[in-house]
């Protein structure tokens, strides 16, 4: 088995999981050698393992609270490892490339989120992504409560008036604080996130061909995902690819409930098989 036909199986195992099931840092890097076929992952491999052995390191002097695991995290992965968001080429596609964010300590907020994840499960703490619209954030679970941690920004803690600060700077003056943003998400929705900001920045540069790839890895992971199986059916029709358009577009009809959405999916199909006459 080659190192392509490794991640393929990789994806498809853990589609079989449940979404709090994942070996999230392993699976996000199946994700970056799906796309990248000749990538050697031994090295990476080995560095969740150097992930996990400094946060262990870490925590040693420091009491087992909240503080103490947000501290021990901080310490390894920013100050040890040299984990940091990266500003100067934020929309890089290596960002959200798992393997590249380890070769170069830099990435985008939902690919280091994944290290820090990772970090904190080695140690047995529960750890999740965060709900938090348009900067990707985490919570750290202790034995006397919880903590909000900022990956990108060296694993700052924020405090309420911090988030609400952060929530009005990409939402608006008049937005709040509520429940929602403290929901914590699935580990298989992180991991579409972290490709979604692959697949977004594909489509705004028109190569389509690279979306479709990277929407087809997606399904891979979630193959249950009618929104996925919708998008890569719009993406094939934009590549003149009719039949492939269609068969999608019927997969995502066959997944969905919702009358108005059938008839939408359903309308669409019709208009392309309209074009194959």
């Amino acid at each position: 088995m080659n190192a392509a036909q490794a991640a393929t199986a990789a994806l498809r195992a853990a589609a079989k999981l449940g979404n709090d099931e994942l070996p999230i840092g392993e699976t996000a890097l199946a994700l970056a050698a799906a796309a990248r076929p000749d990538l050697d992952l031994a090295p990476h491999h080995a560095h969740l393992a150097e992930i996990a052995a400094a946060v262990g390191e870490s925590r040693r002097d420091r009491p087992d609270t909240v503080a103490g695991r947000c501290e021990a995290l901080r310490v390894a992965l920013a100050e040890k490892l040299g984990y940091r968001g990266d500003r100067d080429s934020y929309d890089d596609l290596q960002n959200a490339d798992l393997a590249r964010v380890i070769e170069r300590r830099r990435g985008l907020p939902v690919a280091l989120a994944i290290l820090w994840i990772h970090g904190a499960r080695s140690q047995g703490w529960a750890a999740s992504g965060l709900a938090f619209p348009s900067h990707f954030l985490i919570r750290i679970d202790g034995p006397e409560g919880r903590a909000i941690v900022d990956p990108f920004n060296g694993g700052n803690v924020l405090d309420t008036a911090e988030l609400r600060r952060l929530l009005k700077s990409f939402e608006g003056p008049k937005a709040e604080l509520e429940n929602r943003h403290y929901a914590s998400v699935s580990d298989r929705a992180v991991l579409l996130r972290l490709q979604n900001n692959i697949k977004q920045r594909q489509l705004k540069a028109e190569a389509f061909e690279a979306a479709l790839a990277t929407l087809e890895r997606m399904l891979m992971l979630a193959p249950e995902d009618a929104a996925l199986w919708h998008e890569t059916g719009l993406v094939h029709a934009s590549l003149d690819n009719l039949r492939a358009g269609v068969m999608c577009l019927e997969q995502a009809l066959s997944l969905v409930d919702a009358s108005g959405a059938k008839a939408h999916l359903a309308a669409e199909i019709q208009a392309l098989k309209s074009r194959l006459n």
